[in-house]
């Protein structure tokens, strides 16, 4: 086994030096890098860096690579910056990068929030780099271009300058920090979140505890969707969209799927433990120290084809 293992961080360095790397990197769910198979350019410098220099897609299939906090994309396709229902947003982040299942639920998603009063489409928030991986600022997650920030601004111009993209601010909709939604929580915003849920290629979406509550409040229909609205920190100036790993993608890896129900008792008790803090419980000497902070990762720490997405032209 380690014979052909080295044999493979070989081969995987040859291809390297070429300049050319291989069209398709899914066929199968290769290990994590080893010291023998990252090249030596490579080694020493944190992922981020890497892959935050790369203002272009790589040349080979489109696939998502690795988990979504822990991984990279190949062949990424970019969301045009602005269509007929939906403008990007932040543009010098050039973060505007998916697999084509992201690229194409971002457009089917703007035409349904098009057709919400005072809406005339969407403000697209960060996708992934070119070629996902980890990020110079912001997102543990949204390396493998199936993540998306949706602002909770309506869009009611689609013809923002780069300028005024930059400058524009989305809108919270958060009150008594996230326990509750403000004035500027709609109907619509609940439409939209719920059209986003109902797509088969939803994994989860997250947003602030209080739209969740109110979203479960106010649902009067169909309620299979609100499972996969999941309360999270934040996410009250954006909701986040995560698709699971499109069928056939073997390198690829899907976070578990939510529990089962409607998640609105666990969304309460989030709201509840915000507006009654429970008393910290006394420190236990027998408890075992905290896990060390998190690491900046390397290239130690993704998928071996990251090297070959990296690699390519």
């Amino acid at each position: 086994m380690m014979r052909r293992f080295k044999r493979f961080a070989v081969l995987l360095l040859l291809a390297g030096c070429g300049g050319a790397a291989p069209n398709s990197v899914a066929e199968d769910v290769r290990p994590l890098v080893s010291t023998q198979s990252v090249p030596a350019a490579m080694q020493g410098v944190r992922a981020k860096q890497l892959f935050g220099a790369k203002t272009n897609a790589s040349a080979q299939s489109p696939a998502p690579l690795g988990s979504y906090a822990k991984g990279c994309m190949a062949g990424g396709m970019q969301l045009a910056e602005t269509g007929p229902t939906w403008q990007a947003m932040r543009l010098s982040r050039n973060r505007n990068w998916g697999h084509p299942d992201v690229i194409d639920f971002i457009q089917k998603l703007s035409r349904s929030a098009a057709a919400q009063p005072g809406w005339n489409g969407l403000y697209v928030g960060d996708i992934s780099q070119p070629r996902g991986g980890p990020m110079l600022t912001g997102h543990r997650s949204h390396q493998i271009g199936l993540d998306v920030d949706i602002w909770m601004l309506p869009a009611t111009r689609l013809d923002l300058t780069r300028a005024e993209r930059e400058s524009l601010s989305s809108i919270s909709l958060r009150r008594q920090g996230g326990a509750f939604t403000n004035e500027n929580y709609t109907r619509q915003h609940h439409e939209i979140i719920k059209a986003a849920a109902k797509d088969p290629r939803t994994a989860r979406i997250f947003v602030f505890p209080g739209a969740k509550v109110r979203m479960c409040k106010e649902e009067t229909g169909d309620r299979k969707w609100l499972r996969k609205v999941r309360p999270w920190f934040g996410h009250h100036y954006h909701f986040h969209v995560r698709l699971s790993c499109p069928k056939g993608a073997r390198g690829c890896v899907n976070q578990d799927p939510p529990p089962e129900g409607d998640g609105c008792a666990d969304a309460q008790e989030w709201v509840d433990n915000m507006i009654n803090p429970k008393p910290p419980a006394p420190p236990d000497p027998n408890a075992p120290p905290p896990p060390k902070p998190r690491g900046e990762l390397t290239m130690f720490d993704l998928p071996g084809q990251c090297i070959s997405v990296l690699q390519s032209q």
